[in-house]
C-alpha cells in the first residue's frame, strides 16, 4: 500500500526557514513525480513545487521561486522542501503527493494530477 508522510512543519518567524520531509513507504519514490502543495481554509489547494521522476526537472510556483528548493534523497526514499525567507502568506497546511501516471514527462503543479497524498503538516509564519 502506498503511503506518504510529511513532517517538519511548525511555527517560524518571518524570514526564517523550515525543511519539510515527505517519506514514502510501499513504493520507490524516485519512480514518481512528487509535488508539494499547500492549502488554507476556504481556498483551493495550491501547487508549490514538484520534481519529476528519476531526478528530472523541477517546477516552482512564482510565489516561492528563489526561496524554496525541492530535492530527493533516494537512499531515504524521501523528498524535501527547503523553505527559506518565509513570509506570513506562506502559512498553510503543506501536503506532498505522488503522480503515478506521469512517467518521464515533466511534473506539473496541478493537484488534480496527483493520486496519492500525505496527511499534511502545518506551517505557520508569524511573529
Amino acid at each position: 500500500q502506498l503511503h506518504l508522510a510529511e513532517s517538519g512543519g511548525g511555527l517560524v518567524q518571518p524570514g526564517g526557514s523550515l525543511r519539510l520531509s515527505c517519506v514514502a513507504s510501499g513504493f520507490t519514490l524516485n519512480y514518481y513525480a512528487i509535488g508539494w502543495f499547500r492549502q488554507v481554509p476556504g481556498k483551493e489547494r495550491e501547487g508549490v513545487s514538484c520534481i519529476s521522476n528519476s531526478d528530472g526537472p523541477t517546477s516552482y510556483a512564482d510565489s516561492v521561486k528563489g526561496r524554496f528548493t525541492i530535492s530527493r534523497d533516494n537512499a531515504k526514499n524521501t523528498v524535501y522542501l527547503q523553505m527559506n525567507s518565509l513570509k506570513p502568506e506562506d502559512t498553510a497546511v503543506y501536503y506532498c503527493a505522488a503522480d503515478a501516471l506521469r512517467g518521464f514527462r515533466k511534473c506539473v503543479l496541478n493537484h488534480r494530477e496527483y493520486g496519492y497524498w500525505g496527511q499534511g503538516t502545518q506551517v505557520t509564519v508569524s511573529s
